[in-house]
């Protein structure tokens, strides 16, 4: 997923996350993880991308705090509340906060009609809204040289604009109803009272870890930031498996805290450390999971779905294929099939 950007670092990539892999970005979406990207900040030079970066002066006058904010209350049943917080729950932005933190926000969503064919988003408007599909479909699409570029289709649940939320910029596609739709809004003052603080520790929080993963460290401040935004975090107790050999494998992970081994035919092939990482093999080679991965001890991970890691790690790409021929090896001196890994 990314667009209007609910990746974090993106700061002008508005996207709109539907998370299709697994998990996704749900940096706006991911349940699709659909982004769209803001005019094209992969042609923004290094110095520009800084400029840009929520470091520098992403939140700006607009996002300012208001200590005499008092929080909307707009009535919804259980079940509308329901829809909210499984939407919000796969969003980065989101699925950290706690309860209470959780209902201000699902409390102050308003619901909005729109009719078929109605623009809710226009590409280059300033962005004051977030929006929830209740029920329709949204179209998001781009217009460059006076040709239309469908980027994705929206559904239930699925979240757009809040990036547009943090940042002081303009929408960076247009969002069409392509079938009468209910939608859930959340206005830019009640996002960021409560978001904007929470957000910054999180991703703080990541690009700690990030620096010290051996090869994301190196990495450009931005691009790993990038990285950070897009990261999902999980738990397993001891003795849980976390990767099935065989099994279609759409998750990266990152080892930031406890231990966990890969096995394969039941014997031990490597063991993971804090701040290894696994998962890689298959989304490379698109092959089936090559061994099965188990935590020891109680572990936590961060993740990667997919299309994030295509699109974020691309930079170490290569550093990570030379790990193939290490596993081989390993395979090899245990006397195992490296068949399974296939040819770089």
């Amino acid at each position: 997923m990314s667009f209007e950007p609910y990746q974090f670092a993106r700061t002008l990539h508005e996207e709109y996350s539907s998370d299709g892999d697994e998990t996704e970005c749900h940096s706006e979406v991911d349940k699709k993880e659909m982004e769209l990207k803001e005019p094209d900040i992969e042609n923004l030079n290094v110095g520009q991308a800084k400029r840009l970066s929520v470091s520098a002066e992403a939140y700006g006058e607009w996002n300012k705090k208001n200590d005499n904010f008092v929080a909307k209350v707009y009535k919804k049943d259980e079940e509308e509340k329901s829809k909210i917080r499984e939407a919000l729950n796969e969003s980065f932005l989101f699925n950290h906060l706690n309860k209470v933190e959780m209902e201000t926000i699902v409390n102050a969503f308003f619901d909005k009609n729109v009719e078929k064919g109605v623009n809710i988003i226009n590409e280059g408007d300033e962005g004051d809204l977030l929006y929830v599909i209740d029920e329709g479909e949204v179209e998001i699409f781009k217009t460059k040289e006076n040709e239309k570029e469908i980027l994705t289709i929206l559904k239930s649940k699925d979240v757009f604009g809040e990036l547009a939320l943090l940042y002081n910029s303009k929408r960076a596609a247009t969002a069409k109803a392509l079938t009468n739709c209910h939608l859930w809004t959340l206005d830019r003052e009640s996002f960021t009272y409560i978001i904007k603080d929470n957000v910054a520790k999180k991703r703080q929080l990541y690009e700690d870890v990030l620096k010290q993963v051996t090869i994301l460290k190196d990495m450009d401040p931005y691009e790993r930031s990038k990285v950070a935004d897009c990261l999902k975090t999980k738990t397993y107790a001891n003795g849980d498996i976390i990767i099935n050999e065989g099994e279609q494998g759409n998750t990266f992970y990152i080892l930031i805290d406890g231990n966990a081994i890969a096995l394969k035919d039941n014997k031990v092939i490597k063991t993971y450390n804090k701040g290894d990482y696994f998962g890689e093999l298959a989304l490379l080679k698109n092959q089936p999971r090559a061994a099965t991965v188990k935590a020891q001890n109680n572990c936590q991970v961060v993740y990667l779905d997919r299309k994030s890691f295509k699109r974020l790690l691309g930079p170490i790409e290569n550093i990570l294929y030379r790990n193939v021929e290490n596993y081989k090896k390993v395979l090899n001196q245990l006397g195992l099939d490296s068949a399974c890994i296939g040819d770089n």
